[in-house]
């Protein structure tokens, strides 16, 4: 059998799908939410981030969900929005990412 000395197939060829001029709505914290700021990539869909509320601020353990996980990459020092859990208060969930 011939060896694969290819590249790639169907898909590199075709590039990437950049649509990064696209203008989306900007989305507000609503009850039960707050702004943070990525303090450190924990790995496994985790990271520490600084949340801004009005108690002075406060670290928290962040997951990031499913949806977010592959599509929007969440670096050290972003500004995220994140869904505070009502039964743990060190704990929240990264509902999405600001560019």
């Amino acid at each position: 059998m011939p060896k694969n000395k290819g590249k790639g197939g169907k898909n590199r060829r075709r590039g990437k799908n950049e649509n990064d001029d696209v203008k989306r709505e900007l989305m507000l914290k609503d009850d039960g939410q707050s702004y943070a700021q990525v303090t450190r990539i924990l790995g496994n869909g985790h990271i520490e981030a600084f949340c801004f509320d009005n108690t002075g601020g406060k670290t928290r353990l962040c997951r990031i969900r499913g949806k977010l996980r592959k599509k929007q990459w969440i670096n050290q020092g972003d500004v995220i929005l994140v869904g505070l859990r009502d039964y743990q208060d060190d704990k929240a969930d990264v509902i999405m990412k600001y560019h």
